[in-house]
């Protein structure tokens, strides 16, 4: 009986000896473990799609005579959420760099206020700086609040540099240059803000940089990223000079900046 039981402990701490050592092979090694896509970074082209969650807003620099009351600002920029979605086509360099093309169509609304009204009637008889105008003493809804709608064409030319990967993951940065279309900038219109029409630049130039990280996958390879792209551009096209000076001669400089996160499908 004695035997028998030394037998059966013996043989269980075998087992569970076994069984240890197999978990820890399953969980942890490495050195055997197929990577997926291997030689999916070895391709001279590859192409694929992406997906963002856009965060627009304007960086805007204002007027000393008409936008600033003092210290005070008196036109606002209020940012709104958009989304976008692109196509990827990218070209092996070497075995750390790839340049990337990613033309992309991004939605975006942003809401400006004009708190001008008050401040600007006091030059109503005319300045340097301004025709002589009738002033405007109570403003509707739709001269103080513009919501201006953008659709952007972007096309992003990208040197992406990675490091070494590892397993199934690589990380990377990028940067590079945008050329920007606006379709609704308005530029071209006969109307300006009197006429209750905001006019910004259709064609722009920025920048951007991105940073993220490479998944592999068995079929295909996922990249989440964060990227900010800046214009470099003044976006603002004037009003008329016969226009009162409450909207754009209250600013001095307008310029888009926006924050995307993007998923990239390979």
């Amino acid at each position: 009986m004695k035997q028998r039981v030394i037998k059966i402990l013996s043989f269980a701490v075998l087992l569970g000896s076994n069984l240890n050592a197999q978990t820890y092979n399953n969980l942890f090694r490495t050195k055997d473990r197929m990577d997926n896509l291997e030689d999916f970074d070895l391709k001279k082209f590859s192409y694929g799609f992406f997906l963002a969650a856009n965060n627009f807003d304007y960086k805007m620099n204002l007027s000393p005579v008409f936008g600033m009351d003092g210290s005070k600002s008196l036109v606002e920029s209020k940012a709104t959420y958009s989304f976008g979605a692109g196509l990827i086509g990218k070209m092996r360099l070497n075995e750390f760099m790839d340049l990337r093309l990613e033309p992309g169509l991004h939605f975006v609304q942003r809401d400006l206020t004009f708190n001008t009204f008050d401040h600007v009637n006091q030059y109503a008889g005319g300045t340097n700086y301004n025709l002589p105008f009738t002033p405007i003493t109570e403003p509707g809804d739709e001269m103080i609040n513009k919501i201006v709608k953008s659709t952007y064409i972007d096309i992003p030319l990208l040197l992406e540099v990675h490091g070494d990967r590892w397993y199934n993951s690589r990380p990377y940065a990028a940067a590079g240059i945008n050329y920007l279309v606006n379709l609704q900038s308005n530029q071209t219109s006969m109307d300006d803000n009197q006429q209750n029409t905001f006019r910004t630049t259709t064609h722009n130039f920025g920048w951007s940089a991105e940073i993220g990280i490479q998944l592999y996958f068995s079929r295909f390879k996922l990249t989440p990223a964060i990227r900010g792209t800046f214009f470099t551009n003044n976006e603002l096209v004037s009003d008329k000079e016969t226009t009162p000076p409450y909207w754009t001669p209250a600013i001095s400089t307008m310029q888009t900046r926006a924050f995307m996160l993007v998923l990239k499908f390979e």
